[in-house]
């Protein structure tokens, strides 16, 4: 399968009844996660499917796909503030067709990198991410949602792989095809390695993996004691990392320091009689 078609397969998948649902706890958690940072330049790198910028409010703002085909957004409902209006954000992203690892961008430029499911589908995650890290400035965040295969979903997709084998390939996934499940225990690792340091992680989706809205609307009780009885066990997390730069110093202010000169103690002038004094005091 060419990578091509399996962006086409995951983009079918979110259709259906179990694609809406991890797509809508997405869409919540991207609108949170990103709605309070801060700058100018934003880009979100994968699934058109998804705006992930929409509660953002920076000026300039690109979503990057690496397929020529561009899907049609999924209606999802609105983000809204605390009085139920909808979020005022800025202009719509720019569409740009690119390479997770091969980013139109200088070094050091964007303040906040959006990737939903973007590691997964890459052909080199670990360079995807370390492409990420270069575009990124000192302070910027990346917000990262992948797959756990720590989960009732991963398991099942282990054990719909086990049973291709098995039935030459007369058997269908739960999820699609292609795409491998990144850890979110080795995600953090690999972001340390790249020098950002971990902000935020949540987990979401505990519902079994059933293909039905019927059952998935049965096992709704799932998610509201989940995130208390088996966090880490949720379908999808969501990480927020912020790139450090290390030994940061200010030169100009330290020259400038350097560079005053030290000023030696001003002579006090004395008149005859506080000199006599003086002598006499010494005497």
């Amino acid at each position: 399968m060419t990578q091509i078609e399996s962006i086409i397969e995951l983009g079918l998948w979110l259709t259906t009844p179990p694609g809406r649902y991890l797509l809508a706890w997405e869409q919540e958690r991207l609108d949170q996660a990103v709605t309070d940072i801060f700058g100018f330049h934003a880009l979100q790198l994968g699934l058109p499917e998804i705006d992930g910028l929409r509660s953002n409010r920076m000026p300039h703002r690109w979503i990057a796909s690496d397929s020529l085909t561009w899907p049609d957004a999924i209606d999802m409902p609105p983000s809204l503030d605390e009085y139920g209006e909808p979020l005022s954000i800025g202009p719509a992203p720019v569409a740009l067709h690119c390479e997770p690892d091969a980013l139109p961008f200088g070094d050091q430029v964007l303040d906040l990198v959006v990737m939903p499911h973007t590691l997964e589908m890459a052909a080199d995650p670990h360079r995807a991410l370390a492409e990420v890290a270069r575009v990124l400035r000192p302070e910027g965040k990346v917000v990262i949602v992948g797959l756990n295969p720590a989960s009732l979903w991963g398991a099942r997709q282990r054990l719909g792989h086990a049973r291709l084998k098995l039935a030459g390939g007369q058997r269908s996934l739960f999820l699609p095809r292609a795409g491998e499940f990144i850890g979110y225990w080795r995600l953090r690792d690999w972001l340390r390695l790249l020098g950002f340091e971990i902000e935020a992680g949540r987990f979401g989706c505990w519902r079994p993996p059933m293909a039905s809205q019927r059952w998935l609307d049965r096992f709704g009780w799932m998610d509201r004691i989940g995130a208390h009885w088996w966090p880490v066990f949720g379908a999808v997390y969501c990480v927020v990392a912020v790139k450090r730069v290390r030994g940061m110093r200010l030169i100009g202010l330290a020259r400038s320091e350097r560079g005053v000169p030290k000023t030696a103690p001003a002579p006090v002038a004395l008149n005859r009689h506080q000199i006599h004094r003086e002598r006499e005091g010494n005497q």
